[in-house]
């Protein structure tokens, strides 16, 4: 029933700014807490950013003051804002639900090179 896809993923270039989407459904979305999550190669996936049923917001430290997460609840819909990207910022990026923790999109694909 959960069903969760993320989009606007692409190659920029350091500095250079994305913005992507994570559509939700089969779950009242309003009512949960929503988190974007990233993985690079060989590394773990590690949170980014969430963000609350009130709209309340908390930032890895590794992206605080570059990323944005907002959402608009009657899309069913989570952003996330990246601005000043850096290479370091590459990986895939997923969103996650506390509705069900277990259920992941496809992800999508963020490059940062020149």
């Amino acid at each position: 029933q959960v069903q969760l896809v993320e989009s606007g993923g692409g190659l920029v270039q350091p500095g250079g700014s994305l913005r992507l989407s994570c559509v939700a459904s089969g779950f009242t979305f309003s009512r949960y807490a929503m988190k974007w999550y990233r993985q690079a190669p060989g590394k773990q996936r590690e949170w980014v950013a969430s963000i609350g049923s009130i709209g309340n917001t908390n930032y890895a430290d590794s992206v605080k003051g570059r990323f944005t997460i907002s959402r608009e609840n009657a899309e069913n819909t989570i952003y996330l804002q990246m601005n000043s990207l850096k290479p370091d910022d590459t990986a895939v990026y997923y969103c996650n639900s506390y509705y069900r923790a277990d259920y992941w999109g496809q992800g999508t694909q963020v490059t940062v090179s020149s």
